[in-house]
């Protein structure tokens, strides 16, 4: 089981392959401007102390509870024809039902995202990969990267008997396949590409950040976000990574759009060019022209020092003090992009 976690292995054919991608220098992928991983060693002593014990203001008290899958009100096409109607999972797992069809974005239901390290990082909601069983037939997935908080084996095993066509970065297809999936099924993005799934136009959208499972395929596959537009609407999930001019780029070649789905979450002092800080992502989603927001990357899992309600709080008041529209809503919840949703019900969990 521990290796199986690492997915797939790289080959010569797979490299020649990277080779033809514009993103591909040096032997590895690269972002659109300079970005580093640096951490400095005088650091690493406190960051190790308050991983370990300052779990209390880290993660809630009490497990996040998550509404029960509806299925006959998600798969109830006469409600809005036409338009977007999705389930947020926690951090970044999206449920949508568009255009008749159900897609499933970064599905990590599972209950560990640190499954090979000495330590577990557990999931602030239990049971999420039971959600699974009662989910539809899944008409398309789609994967931003290759993380483990973003790609999750287990969560694989239990949805490729039920889905049938893949999108994912350029690389991660070697991952799928190492867990059973039919090759013929996946469909590999390189930064701009398109294609219409269902008159769904689906654009795979630059990041600022780096992937890789083992210590030797760092960057070896391509990370990103997904533009999801249709005739009635533009929907953009961001994507992991730190703030750049890629925003405005996105903005300029696909928006404005109507809802975007924002990193906030998981950011740190130590890796500022590869997350966004709240006051970031409520830029970033100004720069690509988002008209309403959502932040996502929270509420799952704690991979970062600061506490579990701050990506939201920071965010939600930077978006206030500029004039953006927020959606803040409970996990599990049927939503569409006219939805209100819940307010700050994060303030009732302890």
């Amino acid at each position: 089981m521990l290796l199986k976690q690492f997915g797939g292995k790289i080959t010569k054919k797979i490299l020649e392959e990277y080779k033809n991608s514009p993103n591909w220098q040096n032997g590895s992928f690269q972002n659109l401007v300079k970005t580093t991983m640096d951490f400095k060693l005088k650091r690493l002593p406190r960051f190790i102390y308050r991983q370990i014990f300052d779990g209390k203001i880290r993660q809630p008290a009490e497990s996040l509870p998550i509404i029960p899958f509806d299925k006959k009100a998600f798969l109830d096409d006469s409600v809005n024809p036409g338009k977007a109607k999705f389930i947020w999972y926690g951090h970044s797992a999206l449920l949508f039902r568009i255009h008749q069809k159900t897609i499933l974005l970064d599905p990590m239901l599972g209950s560990d995202c640190s499954p090979i390290a000495p330590f577990t990082t557990g999931r602030f909601s239990e049971n999420t990969l039971d959600f699974i069983d009662d989910f539809p037939e899944i008409d398309l997935m789609l994967i931003t990267h290759d993380h483990y908080d973003h790609l999750d084996y287990a969560s694989i095993q239990k949805l490729k008997a039920k889905t049938k066509k893949y999108f994912v970065g350029l690389g991660v297809k070697r991952h799928l396949v190492a867990w059973g999936v039919e090759p013929n099924l996946v469909t590999e993005f390189d930064w701009w590409n398109q294609q219409t799934f269902n008159q769904i136009d689906i654009t795979y959208t630059p990041t600022r950040h780096f992937s890789g499972r083992g210590l030797l395929d760092r960057d070896r596959s391509l990370w990103g976000g997904w533009s999801i537009c249709t005739s009635t609407e533009k929907i953009w999930f961001s994507g992991d990574g730190g703030y750049g001019d890629h925003f405005k780029m996105v903005g300029e070649k696909l928006g404005p759009f109507d809802f975007g789905f924002m990193e906030c979450g998981q950011y740190n002092e130590n890796w500022p060019m590869t997350h966004l800080f709240p006051e970031e992502s409520v830029q970033a989603a100004l720069d690509a022209g988002v008209q309403k927001v959502m932040p996502v990357h929270w509420a799952g899992f704690a991979l970062a020092l600061h506490s579990w309600r701050e990506p939201v709080e920071r965010f939600s008041g930077k978006a206030e003090e500029v004039g953006l529209e927020v959606m803040l809503p409970r996990l599990g919840r049927i939503l569409d992009v006219q939805s209100k949703g819940d307010g700050r019900w994060f303030e009732d969990i302890r």
